[in-house]
């Protein structure tokens, strides 16, 4: 296949929006993989600023960045993405360069825990002020639960809102593919 699926696709974008030494956040940790990653894209000098409300996802990232030993290069929390601004320090204010929501629930988690259209909209706002200019925020929308369509319906709804000016938003999704499929949107920031 040569369409890019939707997972490298977002990590490709996310690849040049980041440089060693930059500033990103995780604002879903999971199971740790994005957070591992970021890790890696910023180098020794870098910082990845990690948001979680389970004990087991900040666990789980952790054991992974122990295991690669870049446990230097992250500050993880155990609080909501939409204490981005109170979390992370205002001297990096203006010099995020990429940040990444995995939306939904926890694989292999509590499926009841989910995120929430309220405090993921408030999340990306703060971080769309806090990003670089170019900064991109990538969001993995998982529609295929209820309370996954009804947050991607108030997250694209808010997203059709923000002037062409201040961001640039491209949505990218298979569109026949069977049992509503992940899709990524992509926001970089002017």
């Amino acid at each position: 296949m040569k369409l890019e699926r939707i997972l490298p696709f977002a990590r490709e974008l996310l690849q040049k929006a980041i440089a060693p030494g930059d500033v990103v956040v995780d604002a879903t940790l999971g199971n740790g993989h994005d957070t591992l990653f970021l890790a890696q894209l910023v180098g020794e000098h870098g910082r990845v600023y990690g948001f979680d409300i389970q004990d087991e996802a900040i666990q789980s990232t952790q054991i992974k960045l122990d295991e690669h030993e870049l446990s230097n290069r992250t500050v993880l929390f155990n609080r909501g993405h939409e204490h981005v601004t109170a979390c992370i320090p205002p001297i990096h204010f203006g010099r995020i360069t990429g940040a990444v929501f995995n939306l939904g629930y926890l694989p292999g988690g509590d499926k009841t825990i989910v995120t929430r259209p309220r405090t993921t909209i408030s999340a990306i706002e703060q971080l769309i002020d806090m990003m670089a200019p170019e900064g991109i925020i990538i969001l993995v929308i998982y529609h295929g639960h209820p309370e996954g369509a009804v947050e991607r319906d108030y997250i694209l709804r808010y997203l059709k809102t923000i002037d062409q000016n201040s961001a640039h938003i491209l949505q990218y999704q298979f569109i026949n593919q069977a049992n509503r499929p992940p899709f990524i949107v992509a926001i970089e920031k002017r």
